[in-house]
């Protein structure tokens, strides 16, 4: 399938489910554009989502950044109080792994939400053999698997995990295995709810016919679409939540990378064929065109991009990371603005237009990626 037939297929399968947006998500549609930089009233104005029976807030916060995924070191003090204000200000969604740092997100996580753990949710990761010393290598064997859980309960500093996933797939183990050791864990009340991340449909229908899956977690933004295709339909069909980690394209679609950016070694979207001199070059008018849809809207780029995902369906909660508290304010400033449905038609007609270079993930990552 062609690109532009791609955006066809996936424009109206996404507009024919948006004219039945709920009155909630109607209501947020004709809130007045939202002032730059505007301070909001912690815990206002935020939406809450339901994620396969589990209520958190529309926007979540990946905590991998904050280990040095993009390059640089942080201080924890930092990053705990960037935590709590992520709080402060509505968010209920924290999202971390075993394999960040390893251990030290999940660390810092479970030190920052310590005082209000009841009121939000965590969710983790298992899937890498980081407790066997081989972080890179996907392992999903049941032994694992519990050897996994518990360490991230302790790392959590808590006696259950809101939402577990399976952070990829394993091929060597198969899927009904994988979702009876977590079946298991949820009867024993170590894990409440389960999802899968990067999962084909055909590994969602299998894991959710012998435990029914919450929320199935994936890069998606507006210059990756794959899953609108691949597994929309599916998660739809089965009352299954999504959970879109990379939601600002790696900071592409804030307009702080241009064509003239460079990474070092050390940052993620060093190998990255997306974030390559001539693709970042090629990809520009994108850039331009969230940045013109962003000021006719009266919001950031950032925000934008949060806007359009989240306008998208009512099941969809972005988790984007950040280091910065004003990058956290920021787009935390899209939680209060949707698009209506002809407005959301108009940009995937001039997004259509756009010609884009470089695939989301070098060949090691993609290998590990289920199909």
């Amino acid at each position: 399938m062609d690109r532009r037939s791609f955006l066809k297929q996936a424009s109206a399968y996404a507009l024919a489910t948006t004219w039945t947006m709920t009155n909630l998500e109607q209501i947020f549609a004709a809130t007045p554009p939202a002032k730059r930089n505007e301070t909001r009233e912690p815990g206002k104005s935020m939406e809450h989502r339901n994620l396969g029976g589990m209520e958190v807030s529309a926007i979540g916060l990946g905590c991998l950044p904050m280990v040095g995924y993009y390059g640089g070191k942080y201080d924890k003090k930092e990053m705990i109080a960037l935590i709590r204000r992520a709080y402060d200000k509505g968010v209920t969604l924290f999202d971390t792994a075993e394999v960040y740092g390893p251990y030290t997100s999940e660390e810092w996580v479970g030190e920052a939400v310590a005082p209000f753990r009841d009121k939000v949710k965590i969710e983790t990761k298992f899937g890498f053999g980081v407790e066997e010393g081989q972080p890179t290598a996907l392992n999903s064997r049941p032994d694992h698997i519990r050897r996994a859980v518990e360490g991230s309960l302790k790392r959590l500093r808590t006696d259950h995990i809101d939402l577990l996933y399976q952070h990829r797939v394993d091929p060597n183990v198969p899927m009904e295995d994988v979702a009876g050791v977590v079946k298991d864990l949820m009867q024993e009340g170590k894990v409440l709810h389960w999802g899968l991340s990067e999962a084909s449909a055909r590994s969602i229908r299998r894991a959710h016919s012998v435990c029914p899956l919450s929320a199935v977690q994936s890069e998606y933004a507006i210059w990756w679409r794959e899953p609108e295709t691949k597994i929309f339909s599916t998660l739809q069909e089965l009352g299954i939540g999504f959970v879109p980690y990379c939601p600002l394209g790696r900071a592409f679609l804030t307009g702080i990378i241009n064509e003239n950016s460079r990474f070092q070694k050390g940052d993620r979207r060093y190998n990255l064929p997306q974030f390559q001199p001539e693709a970042l070059k090629h990809n520009m008018p994108l850039v331009y065109l969230v940045e013109e849809w962003a000021k006719h809207k009266g919001v950031t780029p950032a925000q934008f991009a949060l806007i359009w995902m989240l306008s998208r369906k009512p099941w969809i909660v972005p988790i984007p990371g950040t280091t910065n508290p004003d990058h956290l304010d920021d787009f935390l400033g899209a939680a209060s603005v949707r698009l209506m449905p002809y407005e959301m038609e108009e940009f995937d007609d001039a997004y259509a237009r756009i010609d884009l270079m470089g695939h989301r993930a070098d060949p090691f990552t993609e290998s590990q990626i289920d199909k």
